[in-house]
């Protein structure tokens, strides 16, 4: 079983992941008696953006579990290939994301995410620090094959389910923090369709299966409001032309 996890239903899913690749803790700040900073404008929000996409796909019916596949295997494959694709989407980036440019992990809404180590003590870090911590964890995780089993017979651990929810909230702050900090940088690679195509999948994907406290993904329900939706007839044309 686990050596078709990359076979038979998941190819539809594999496709969509595919085209978006080949071009390419949280804690709000507190006020503390003084106004919060003035929000800043949300470009990514802009129409002439939000409309691109890579393909037009039905992200609900793509990300359903397939009625022989195993739950697990499903999200251990999903989850894979997320962590995959989300990286090399920052690395588009990580050039403009530096300790100077970003001394913060910052996101929508006036959030800052910090890190916390083995100890549980929170750390405040560099945007960069902060990514490289959740890239390394997450490697370290989705190779181990005592958690994420590739061999025949090999059983999930039963703490699989709440180490994707781990995996997926992090990689969610690395996907609120391009959207935020460097979203005129991916416009400028023209890279804003396989983002918005990106983000939308991951998250239809994270509520399909509730691996995200909605708590935690609300600093971001404007946007996937819009990109989780079918783009206008002419907005697909668009993109299936790209």
């Amino acid at each position: 079983m686990h050596a078709q996890r990359t076979q038979k239903n998941g190819l539809s899913c594999k496709m969509v992941l595919q085209t978006v690749g080949k071009v390419l803790r949280k804690s709000k700040t507190k006020p503390n008696g003084k106004k919060p900073p003035t929000e800043e404008k949300k470009h990514y929000l802009e129409p002439e953006y939000t409309k691109v996409r890579v393909v037009d796909f039905d992200l609900k019916e793509l990300v359903e579990l397939p009625r022989e596949i195993d739950l697990n295997e499903w999200l251990a494959s999903n989850t894979t290939t997320f962590f995959n694709l989300i990286n090399l989407q920052y690395s588009t980036v990580s050039e403009f994301c530096t300790g100077d440019t970003c001394q913060a992990m910052t996101a929508a809404c006036n959030t800052i995410f910090f890190w916390h180590d083995e100890k549980g003590k929170k750390i405040k870090c560099t945007a960069p620090q902060y990514v490289d911590f959740v890239m390394s964890l997450v490697q370290k995780l989705v190779t181990d094959e005592d958690i994420f089993p590739t061999k025949y017979g090999k059983e999930f651990p039963n703490s699989f389910e709440s180490l994707v929810k781990k995996i997926c909230r992090f990689l969610f702050h690395v996907l609120a923090h391009i959207y935020w900090a460097h979203f005129k940088e991916t416009v400028l690679l023209d890279l804003q369709g396989h983002l918005n195509t990106l983000y939308a999948h991951f998250i239809v994907f994270v509520r399909e299966f509730n691996l995200v406290d909605p708590k935690e993904t609300c600093i971001m329900d404007d946007l996937a409001e819009v990109v989780c939706t079918p783009p206008p007839p002419s907005a697909q044309n668009h993109v299936t032309e790209r």
